[in-house]
């Protein structure tokens, strides 16, 4: 990503594989276009983001999805599915009734931000957002990711099913309280759950 719309700018981040992000609007210079990259949420520090974010469309492939998706206040989801997230195993499970749909490798939450515990539901999916740390009174390391892909939120606090595009420790502990799978599987994941689908955490 480069902070105007062609080469003669800076780069102001490295595109990965399985990165997901939300264009604003097209910009043509000398016959190529340019996606100007826009956050469908308020940036954790708004200020290490200079000026803009523009990706070639030469580099990247583009698809419609209706966006952000939230279970109403108080709306009961009538659903067969569920997942299961085993700390233990460092696996996720996803039902249809007894039928099981996925069974995959994960990474959780770290010794000091560890993955909550309990039944919870998922109550809100974005096919992208954009993650930054320090975490205040989570962590105090410095990141800066954007394009997180196939979101599922399941806790008020900020605990997510997502994509980790980032590291390849699937199995083993490797996050700061989210559900890490392969980009690929959680893209799966997400468009196969819905919103109000039961997420059960447990040891």
């Amino acid at each position: 990503m480069r902070s105007g719309p062609g080469v003669q700018y800076p780069v102001v981040a490295r595109l990965r594989t399985g990165v997901v992000l939300l264009v604003g609007s097209t910009v043509t210079v000398d016959g190529g276009d340019w996606y100007k990259i826009k956050f469908a949420a308020a940036l954790q520090y708004p200020e290490r983001v200079q000026g803009g974010m523009y990706v070639s469309a030469d580099m990247v492939q583009t698809f419609l999805d209706p966006g952000d998706q939230l279970l109403t206040p108080g709306e009961n989801a009538s659903t067969t599915k569920r997942i299961v997230v085993d700390v233990s195993q460092e696996m996720l499970y996803a039902y249809d009734g007894d039928v099981l749909f996925m069974q995959e490798p994960i990474s959780t939450g770290l010794e000091f931000t560890p993955t909550p515990h309990g039944t919870f539901r998922i109550f809100k999916k974005t096919p992208a957002r954009y993650m930054q740390g320090p975490l205040p009174g989570v962590s105090d390391q410095v990141y800066d990711l954007p394009g997180v892909p196939w979101d599922l939120y399941f806790t008020q606090d900020g605990a997510v099913i997502h994509g980790a595009y980032w590291h390849d420790h699937f199995g083993e502990p490797w996050s700061h309280g989210c559900v890490n799978l392969s980009p690929q599987n959680a893209k799966k994941l997400y468009h196969w759950a819905e919103v109000g689908v039961p997420v059960t955490v447990q040891r």
